[in-house]
């Protein structure tokens, strides 16, 4: 499988993803969209929040635009980091300012992205971490405790991870074709939306 298959893939399985799992009226806040109680469940949760779809989404567009190593590394962070936000949510830590960080993190990311901003990788890992770490939270402290929170916390890292692919592969595919331009805009459509969010 060559590398444009390979993105043409990842896009066409987000939206045929997004197409399927969202309803008709998409809530905005975490808590409640959706039973948390298995890997399936898991899989489906991160891809009914337009906050979610649009963090991560953002997250592979920057990490496309920084190139290099960062291609990687950012997503894999914010993974590992959401994972361990979502031990903390499990566990009934307290964590003040969730929802607000969520909605902070739509405009930040889409602004990072509108500029193309290019950090040192550690302070990008750093940035990404922090959003990661509430975007856990929220998916972790939704979980009953009758359910699978491993399985559960399984499926919304790999959904993640799918949205982190799908913005690699937007970001890439748009610098093949020289509109890297597009990418920018649609780093200013996520922070218009976070900005909607914020206003919910």
């Amino acid at each position: 499988m060559t590398r444009n298959t390979l993105q043409r893939f990842a896009s066409v399985a987000l939206a045929a993803a997004i197409a399927v799992i969202l309803p008709p009226s998409s809530a905005f806040a975490h808590t409640g969209i959706s039973p948390a109680h298995d890997l399936l469940h898991g899989l489906e949760h991160p891809l009914t929040g337009l906050d979610h779809i649009l963090a991560m989404f953002a997250v592979g567009l920057w990490a496309a635009q920084r190139g290099g190593r960062a291609i990687w590394s950012i997503p894999l962070t914010f993974v590992l980091v959401m994972t361990l936000g979502g031990a903390l949510g499990m566990s009934g830590v307290s964590l003040p300012f969730v929802e607000q960080g969520i909605v902070l993190s739509v405009v930040i990311l889409g602004v990072l992205v509108v500029g193309a901003v290019r950090l040192p990788l550690p302070v990008s890992a750093g940035i990404v971490s922090l959003f990661a770490l509430v975007h856990g939270y929220a998916h972790g402290a939704e979980i009953p405790s009758a359910a699978s929170g491993l399985s559960y916390a399984l499926g919304f890292a790999a959904a993640t991870a799918l949205l982190h692919a799908a913005g690699i592969s937007f970001g890439l595919s748009m610098q093949q074709r020289r509109s890297a331009q597009l990418v920018r805009y649609a780093g200013a459509a996520i922070a218009a939306g976070g900005l909607l969010l914020s206003i919910q």
